[in-house]
């Protein structure tokens, strides 16, 4: 325990600058603080316990929000992460997070960030980055969901796409290889995914191309971190196999679209 706390390990966009103090947490305030921490308060209102509750902003700059107990898998992703019961539920997760956050007004005075957010806009906040770093399990189940810096108004198929990425994950085999355990299988991990959020038929049928839509997203967010020089991400990039693995899965992307439609409509 560090005169700050407990540092806290997982995340790029505020790794070591996020601390544990008994039951609180401390970590830079995003620039839409007081907005999310309204929006917090209002799912818990509307019935999603999943998610930190907001304790106040500090004078220097972070904010302080309630620690949720429990596991987190940090890349390379274990085992228990990738189980066919974990993705269940972490679609059924992100389902109530959606059907509680439709019910909360947007903040329209709000700057959300437009780093990963819907270009096609929407009514409902959405999380935009529920990655395995941003979940938080107990006895092999997603409970909790953490880290809501990057939400900004879209479609909650948005944020379907958005946790596929990182779940399936739909990542070429050489990509997934370095980070996600051996022999995933995307087709029927997307079609789990889908029908644990209880996905539309029609919502179903679009999926795969705003997947391909939500990786030139994720590149564009990365592109824009390198080149303002961001040690995290220069590092990960080169870590991760340089543009030519976001060209490969892209590719591979976009050649088996009719094997991931297949799968979700079948």
């Amino acid at each position: 325990m560090t005169a700050e706390g407990e540092a806290l390990v997982g995340g790029m966009m505020n790794a070591g600058a996020v601390f544990r103090r008994g039951a609180l947490v401390e970590r830079p305030a995003p620039r839409t603080a007081r907005a999310l921490h309204a929006y917090l308060l209002a799912l818990k209102e509307y019935g999603f316990d999943g998610a930190p509750a907001p304790v106040g902003l500090t004078a220097d700059g972070r904010e302080q929000l309630t620690f949720i107990p429990g596991d987190v898998a940090l890349p390379p992703f274990p085992d228990w992460a990738m189980t066919k019961t974990a993705l269940e539920s972490v679609g059924s997760l992100l389902r109530r997070l959606h059907e509680s956050s439709a019910s909360v007004a947007v903040d329209a005075d709000a700057e959300w960030p437009r780093d990963l957010a819907d270009p096609a806009g929407g009514t409902m906040l959405c999380h935009n980055d529920v990655c395995p770093d941003n979940v938080v399990f107990r006895d092999g189940r997603a409970a909790a969901v953490i880290d809501f810096d990057l939400a900004a108004p879209g479609r909650p198929l948005w944020d379907v796409a958005m946790t596929a990425r990182y779940w399936v994950p739909m990542l070429d085999p050489g990509s997934a290889a370095g980070l996600y355990p051996a022999g995933l299988d995307a087709p029927a991990r997307l079609r789990i995914l889908a029908d644990s959020y209880d996905l539309s038929t029609g919502d179903r049928a679009e999926l795969p191309g705003v997947l391909e839509q939500a990786t030139q997203v994720c590149r564009a967010f990365v592109t824009r971190r390198v080149a303002d020089g961001d040690p995290v991400y220069l590092q990960a990039l080169a870590e991760r196999g340089g543009w030519g693995r976001w060209d490969r899965v892209q590719t591979w992307l976009a050649d088996h679209r009719k094997t991931f439609t297949a799968a979700l409509l079948s």
